[in-house]
């Protein structure tokens, strides 16, 4: 396949050669041929990007802006999206392998676009207090303010579906970005800019600048009118950004890995239970952090259980992501193919049962892998304790309710967590000692505009969606007014 497309970075509302006039590719997982190219950017380009976002925010009218304004402009956003939906989704395809229902939720009414909308609304709705201090005479009150110039560093997985979380909350706070796709997943990005122009945003208030880690994500995260950074992608590269942007005390939004135990009850309907299982993770290839792939079966049902999830996994058609036949398609990138590949292999050699090999759907062009399923594996493996990021699935059996915590907690992640059982006020109680972010019961896998998402212990801290999604965006200022001015000379 001949490159199709070149793309240059985006800033200022204006597209830009990268300075040292470098280059990387972007391959199709389908194919694994090269299909764009992508501007390496360096420090000068960063030094332009965040230049254009702080001048957009302390100069142009972005800050200085009626809430309200802000918000028409949001709804904008989102109606420009929702009209140029297949094209993003098409783009998305090529670029990461997602297969096409990607674009559902860039329609009218899809959960992406209702996030534009969402905040949209909720711009003029965040409002300061009057504190009751124990001063006389004193008028103390408190705002919400935007920090300025924030980093936005997107995963590979998702991209558009993240960006788009990230950025309709932090514009409606009053910030302006710089974002930095991975560079495994970056076409996407540069489509949206494209599709935003039409929504007349002022210039400087989303730039986009790509490359790789050491040479574009650090100097951004480190670049002095860089006031917060929001990232998503795994425990370990987030270890890492926390760790340069403690250097400037900067406040950090993390999203990271997870390994999601789903507990199942010996009550649970076991229909719904496979299906949900399934559902949570295999449809996108397990690339998602809050896969559920540790599965918690009671040992009473664990047989009948297992040979209902393998029959179910077995239906699933895994091909090229055009296929409308499709419904898994490539793993993401080579790289990760390859890993996926070797936790595998490293599970089969240690041991473990493996009743369903994905390995089967590898074929000599693309980085095809299909539902994979370990049985009887220990919770204290490699295997379940660390993310595979993969469609791979691992069960083990449990006698009782203390047992069955204590093997869910005890993992260094706190993303997700699910439970299946037609007891509801009993999966009410699971629900409340599982030390996780979300939590599901009888479903899995669900998300909207409205509900905070984010992890406990190593899986990240802060919350995207919802309010508490836009107030991470937002820093706090306390005024105080003297209503009888009277200053006594200290030293008289």
């Amino acid at each position: 396949m001949r490159v199709t497309k070149v793309f240059q970075y985006f800033s200022g509302n204006a597209w830009h050669e990268p300075t040292g006039g470098e280059y990387f590719d972007s391959e199709n997982p389908a194919t694994g041929q090269v299909w764009a190219r992508l501007p390496d950017c360096r420090e000068a380009d960063i030094n332009r990007a965040v230049a254009a976002a702080k001048s957009a925010f302390y100069d142009g009218p972005w800050s200085h802006m009626l809430a309200a304004e802000r918000g028409r402009i949001l709804r904008r956003i989102g109606d420009v999206i929702s009209a140029h939906a297949d094209r993003l989704g098409a783009v998305e395809l090529m670029d990461n392998g997602r297969v096409p229902n990607i674009a559902s939720g860039l329609k009218p009414g899809g959960w992406q676009v209702d996030s534009c909308h969402y905040y949209a609304g909720l711009c003029d709705k965040f409002e300061g207090k009057i504190i009751p201090a124990e001063m006389p005479d004193m008028h103390n009150y408190m705002t919400w303010e935007p920090f300025g110039v924030v980093a936005l560093i997107l995963p590979w997985n998702s991209p558009i579906g993240t960006l788009i979380w990230k950025l309709t909350a932090c514009l409606a706070a009053g910030n302006t970005v710089v974002i930095k796709p991975s560079e495994q997943a970056s076409a996407s990005t540069f489509e949206l800019m494209d599709i935003l122009l039409e929504a007349d945003l002022p210039p400087g208030v989303v730039n986009v600048v790509t490359g790789f880690g050491q040479t574009t994500g650090e100097p951004l995260i480190c670049h002095p009118d860089v006031r917060m950074v929001s990232f998503t992608g795994g425990t370990t590269a987030g270890a890492k950004v926390a760790a340069l942007a403690a250097q400037q005390v900067k406040p950090v939004i993390m999203e990271l890995g997870g390994k999601s135990p789903q507990i199942v009850m010996p009550d649970a309907d076991l229909d719904l239970a496979v299906n949900g299982i399934v559902a949570g993770i295999f449809p996108a290839g397990g690339q998602s952090c809050i896969s559920g792939s540790r599965l918690l079966v009671h040992r009473s049902i664990i047989d009948a259980f297992t040979e209902r999830l393998v029959m179910a996994a077995k239906k699933a058609r895994v091909g090229a992501p055009d296929d409308p036949m499709t419904q898994i398609g490539p793993m993401a990138n080579q790289q990760h193919y390859n890993r996926v590949l070797a936790a595998i292999a490293a599970g089969e050699k240690a041991g473990h049962k493996l009743l369903l090999d994905g390995r089967t759907a590898c074929r000599e062009q693309g980085y095809y892998i299909g539902p994979t399923i370990f049985a009887d594996v220990p919770n204290d493996s490699e295997l379940s304790q660390n993310e595979v990021f993969g469609p791979v699935v691992s069960t083990e059996a449990w006698n009782d309710e203390e047992e069955v915590i204590q093997k869910a907690n005890n993992s260094i992640y706190g993303l997700a967590g699910g439970i299946w059982s037609q007891d509801v006020a009993f999966a009410m109680r699971m629900a409340n000692r599982i030390e996780a972010g979300t939590i599901y019961i009888n479903n899995y896998f669900n998300a909207s505009a409205q509900s905070p998402v984010g992890g406990w212990k190593q899986s990240g801290y802060g919350r995207e969606n919802g309010l508490e999604g836009m107030r991470c965006f937002m820093q706090t200022r306390s005024v105080w007014l003297s209503l009888n001015p009277n200053q006594p000379d200290p030293f008289a």
